[in-house]
């Protein structure tokens, strides 16, 4: 249980915006940083928040951050990402997007580029990918899930098996140290299996508190990734890893502005 109030309104606002930075807590109580620190590493000990750089996000385990909330988490950063993904990816290419709010980073990232098939589970990415023109969306059928307006099952399986592709973008809800995507629907890792497997080049588009979160659901390993696109050094035996596996990783520098 939290300790004390400043902890109890802490946690409502990590619930209400995914994540509490350490400085803007410390303005918020008028108390100093190591106070706020030791309140969330207190809430981490107890499973309630997970730290990461600079603060704290939910804890994960069976269930995932909320739509709205993942949405506003690291936003800045996820842009960063998705411009640095779209960069990679030239005009009169055919790709799949999945579902995740970094991929819906790339796809906004995407909307100048000419000539694109883009086939996707991902609801939102079709309203993203509307506003440009010359680009042809394919959505796969499905079960939606309204949580976050995405589509999963076994027809979008087989929706996806009916493509061969350039590139595949996907993104995962955590990476553990073995090197190993997760996430937490195995009806949606089923689907970014069958993606990965029907692309020619696998991108993975993820941000660095996924270096700190845990999901139950394997998707897939790094070593199966060409590049992996993120805003930080990943953990030395990750980024060790992906030196034996040949996985580039190409890191969204603050201030990069991209094609």
């Amino acid at each position: 249980m939290p300790q004390n109030f400043r902890q109890t309104e802490i946690l409502k606002r990590a619930r209400d915006q995914g994540k509490v930075v350490v400085e803007e807590l410390a303005a918020h109580f008028g108390v100093t940083l190591q106070t706020i620190r030791r309140d969330l590493t207190e809430l981490a000990e107890a499973g309630k928040l997970t730290r990461v750089y600079g603060g704290a996000i939910l804890a994960s385990g069976v269930a995932n951050i909320g739509y709205e909330d993942r949405r506003t988490l690291n936003h800045e950063e996820k842009e960063r990402i998705g411009q640095l993904c779209a960069a990679q990816i030239p005009d009169d290419a055919s790709l799949f997007l999945n579902i995740g709010t970094t991929t819906e980073a790339v796809a906004r990232a995407l909307l100048q580029h000419r000539n694109l098939m883009v086939v996707t589970n991902n609801l939102n990415i079709v309203n993203i990918l509307a506003q440009n023109p010359s680009c042809e969306v394919f959505v796969a059928g499905g079960v939606l899930r309204r949580a976050d307006a995405g589509l999963v099952g076994d027809m979008t399986m087989d929706f996806v098996r009916h493509f061969k592709v350039d590139f595949a973008v996907i993104g995962s809800s955590a990476l553990d140290a073995d090197g190993d995507l997760l996430d937490f629907d195995f009806r949606e890792v089923r689907v970014s299996q069958a993606i990965l497997a029907q692309a020619r080049r696998r991108f993975l588009v993820a941000d660095r508190s996924k270096f700190s979160r845990t999901a139950p659901v394997r998707i897939a390993s790094l070593s199966e990734i060409d590049v992996f696109f993120t805003n930080a050094p990943p953990p030395e035996n990750v980024a060790s890893r992906c030196k034996e596996w040949d996985t580039r990783i190409c890191i969204a520098e603050p201030g990069e502005h991209q094609r």
